[in-house]
């Protein structure tokens, strides 16, 4: 039983295609994992009505105040099981040099016996549930299909938020389309070996947790976690971590990107794509609301894009994604109020606290925390009691057609064709406001040396330079150099039709500390000279570090800002940028013989012009 589920089925990722297919397999899975139940998910609305009611009665949900946050609710998690578990996340390629430097490699065949033996009888005394989902529109020329197993009904009401999932996915399958197998459990049965009845908790989970996936195969199995990205399997780990190697082997792109329509005052529009790693105001820039009179951003995803180059030569994108999986802290009506509107309403929140009347608060939300609250963790909580009141990695879980700035085309089943691409970082030194790539290979250069700055003592020492090239550190799902010997040949393909490549930083800090560029809605700013030169209308000084806005080309009006803000905002230093090329070369080398040639070339060509300013 166990060698069908794990060796026979898995030899082969031709073997995930159609119906039958699929019913071997959650036969097999069952007979490993022995649920009590199986039960093959709609997503219906009577579905999700039930299971919500379910888990509220069972206490691993709490139903929020209907008048004050209609047809939400709240789930608290074990402290152990707050974020994702990046050393436990694995990339078991057969041949180690296949996952490279950047990630955690196991054997397959290793991963697999330890997988089989922490499985068997996991789901024992639980529902084995069957979800089908669809990443991108259903039928759509980028979309992917996949089917998760899992025993957490958390999981399944999220999945429902976050993909498109239900009934319509398995006629696809009935009709031969092939799927991603996604394989979960919290790791918690409730029955032991010998029969006997074991009680369960608010929020099961597995104090050891396993995230694998397996290329070759196109597999995904996490073990011990109820949360996130952990379990969420359809995000990081499809949308990313497999789907990455699929497009590369296919000839496409799976990037950790935003997606926004930008709408002149002229009436024009344009779709940017933009990486950002984490705590780099990505979010804010997926939903922003423009200072400047006549400019629309809408936004069209929030976190993750699919990018193939269409029939017409140019690169087009889709938002995988249905919802937003947000980061709650930090999020309020004064920095993202477009996100505040899109939570008004049939969310699921996760690790924020609760207050008197019955809804949520986090550190952001409100200048002023209300007395009284009730923390993450189900305790009492005051401004006074010195920890956080809602966990700093607290998320809500929200449909993404809720979003008041969600745009016309972000479901449209061919993408949007793609103008711009951005890559930022947040760094208090070196690297300018906005800088343009000079063609296609210098923008790889741009995402390969994208970085921040540590902001908190828990990453690192701060101020210390963190490397995440194409904010895909933690997401690649194969060796990141051949990552960007990938883009660089989709730029080949792509010829003239390539999009434009930027690199922006809304973090420069002065001699005094403090934040040169006010950010927020007046990233719009940038955004235009961005859009002006699209149009061949903005002026342009070429640096060593790209093309620079020539003065008077940023419009910065009205913004406060002194001259000597604005040497701050595009500085080249010499000095430290040959110290930063130091750095950047002990990255490159980590890749060996697999760096692409034209990356180091680029490092050598941008020291070289350091040289010549000294």
């Amino acid at each position: 039983m166990t060698d069908t589920v794990l060796t026979d089925f898995a030899t082969e990722e031709a073997a995930h295609t159609g119906r039958a297919a699929l019913d071997a397999w959650v036969a097999n899975f069952a007979a490993l994992t022995q649920p009590d139940v199986i039960l093959w998910c709609d997503g219906s609305e009577e579905e999700r009505a039930r299971l919500l009611a379910e888990m509220t009665a069972s206490g691993a949900l709490i139903a929020l105040n209907h008048d004050l946050r209609p047809d939400s609710y709240l789930a608290r998690s074990t402290p152990s099981d707050v974020a994702r578990v990046e050393d436990r996340t694995f990339i078991c390629s057969a041949d180690q040099e296949d996952a490279g430097p950047t990630n955690n490699w196991r054997a397959p065949n290793e991963m697999r016996r330890e997988l089989d033996a922490r499985f068997t009888g996991s789901m024992s005394g639980r529902t084995l549930y069957v979800v089908p989902f669809s990443m991108g529109p259903l039928g759509g020329a980028i979309s992917q299909i996949g089917v998760q197993l899992t025993d957490s009904p958390y999981v399944v009401v999220s999945t429902r938020i976050m993909t498109r999932m239900g009934r319509p996915i398995l006629h696809e399958i009935d009709a031969g389309a092939r799927w991603v197998p996604a394989l979960h459990t919290v790791g918690m049965p409730l029955c032991t070996p010998s029969g006997a009845r074991l009680p369960d908790v608010a929020w099961p989970s597995n104090e050891t947790k396993i995230i694998a996936h397996f290329p070759e195969t196109r597999e995904i199995w996490s073990y011990g976690s109820g949360y996130g990205g952990n379990a969420l399997l359809a995000k990081k780990c499809f949308a990313l971590r497999i789907a990455s190697s699929m497009a590369h082997e296919e000839g496409w792109l799976a990037e950790h990107m935003l997606l926004i329509k930008v709408t002149s005052p002229d009436g024009h529009t344009y779709h940017l794509a933009a990486a950002f790693p984490s705590a780099c105001g990505k979010t804010n820039f997926a939903m922003m609301s423009p200072t400047r009179p006549g400019w629309i951003v809408e936004t069209i995803g929030d976190d993750i894009a699919w990018l193939r180059r269409g029939e017409d030569g140019r690169l087009w994108a889709i938002n995988p994604e249905a919802g937003f999986f947000g980061v709650a802290p930090g999020t309020g009506a004064d920095t993202n109020p477009a996100a505040i509107s899109t939570i008004r309403s049939g969310t699921i929140f996760t690790n924020v606290a609760l207050t008197r009347e019955g809804d949520v608060w986090w550190e952001g939300l409100t200048p002023e925390a209300p007395r009284n609250l009730i923390d993450w963790q189900g305790k009492a909580w005051t401004p006074e009691t010195g920890t956080p009141a809602a966990h700093p990695n607290a998320r809500f879980t929200v449909a993404a057609d809720q979003c008041p700035t969600i745009s016309d085309d972000w479901d449209s089943r061919d993408g949007v064709p793609i103008d711009a691409i951005v890559f930022g970082g947040r760094r208090a030194t070196n690297v300018p406001l906005v800088a343009e790539a000079e063609d296609w290979e210098h923008g790889v250069f741009f995402g390969a040396t994208t970085s921040s700055e540590q902001t908190a003592a828990a990453e690192g020492p701060v101020g210390i330079l963190r490397h995440d090239p194409f904010a895909m550190l933690p997401f690649c799902g194969y060796n990141m150099a051949d990552h960007w010997t990938h883009w660089l040949r989709i730029g080949e393909a792509l010829g003239e039709n390539a999009p434009r490549i930027f690199r922006v930083n809304w973090f420069k800090k002065n001699a005094a500390g403090k934040y040169v560029w006010p950010g927020f809605g007046d990233n719009i700013r940038v955004v235009e000279w961005i859009v002006d030169r699209l149009q061949g209308a903005a002026a342009v000084d070429w640096t060593p570090l790209g093309g620079l806005p020539r003065t008077g080309a940023l419009d910065v009006a009205g913004l406060g800002l002194e001259d000597a803000d604005l040497v701050d905002l595009f500085d080249v230093d010499p000095e430290l940028w040959l110290a930063e090329t130091d750095q950047i070369d002990r990255l490159f080398a980590t890749f060996g013989e697999r760096l692409p040639l034209e990356m180091s070339s680029r490092l050598a060509q941008l020291r070289g012009r350091l040289e010549e300013l000294r």
